[in-house]
């Protein structure tokens, strides 16, 4: 069968993984910023140990300090989490590891926290939240905090710039590429999608559970690619999941 043109630059600048490698992504749910809910608040050390004693995976946010530092912070604006005014990329990684998280009874952890606190327990996505090009100096913590990492982890964003980063810096890490079709179904953002696909080349796809029978997702799993589906909320969404992804990132509700 002659193969379309989408499909030969797709295998030659997006190669699939070997399977081997990334089979750990599928094996068990990943818990979205931790298994939080009630009375425990997302991406905070309780989070994450209440996702390792259920037996899942630990997905988790990071973005870069006023000095590179990558912390364990969803919002770039602290009021929501914290009280606390001002944005993550103005204060310091020590400033901000003094900083309260509203309720929690702790304080925002930085990825090296994090990574001594799962140790190897249970495997890891790590989100990198950088929202320009200039991705080096966040990426080059990140890379610090995991290098020697013994356990199952994997590095992921919606900026392809960052699994190119470690697609040139750090190719003994499991990189992936986030994926949203939400304001982008025509044919600029599937033309779109593929330039990222292509500029991050990535081993895995995690996509928007909301955009989800995707031509595209089934497209790259064809070629081998995983999809893992987030954020999965409630029964309806894990069986959509569950007929087009190879694993879910789930919230409970």
């Amino acid at each position: 069968m002659q193969l379309s043109p989408s499909r030969l630059l797709d295998d030659l600048f997006a190669p699939p993984p070997v399977a081997a490698r990334i089979d750990w992504l599928t094996a068990q749910p990943f818990a979205h910023r931790g298994l939080h809910g009630a009375h425990i608040v997302e991406n905070c050390r309780a989070a994450f140990e209440a996702a390792v004693a259920e037996g899942h995976g630990v997905e988790l946010d990071v973005q870069a300090s006023r000095d590179g530092e990558a912390i364990v912070f969803h919002d770039y604006d602290l009021k929501r989490l914290t009280g606390v005014e001002g944005r993550v990329r103005d204060r310091s990684a020590a400033e901000l590891q003094r900083i309260a998280l509203a309720g929690a009874g702790e304080t925002i952890p930085t990825l090296i926290d994090v990574v001594h606190l799962v140790d190897s327990r249970a495997p890891m996505l790590i989100e990198v939240k950088a929202p320009t090009r200039h991705v080096a100096a966040l990426c080059a913590s990140v890379l610090r905090a995991v290098r020697d990492y013994p356990g199952y982890m994997a590095v992921m964003s919606f900026n392809p710039e960052v699994g190119r980063w470690f697609w040139r810096n750090g190719r003994g890490i499991t990189r992936g590429l986030v994926v949203t079709e939400r304001k982008r179904r025509r044919v600029h953002g599937g033309f779109e999608r593929r330039l990222s696909l292509w500029r991050a080349r990535p081993h895995f796809l995690a996509y928007d559970v909301q955009d989800l029978p995707s031509a595209f997702a089934r497209e790259q799993r064809r070629r081998g690619l995983p999809v893992l589906s987030w954020t999965v909320r409630g029964a309806r969404q894990r069986e959509t999941a569950q007929a087009e992804a190879d694993q879910i990132i789930y919230e409970e509700r």
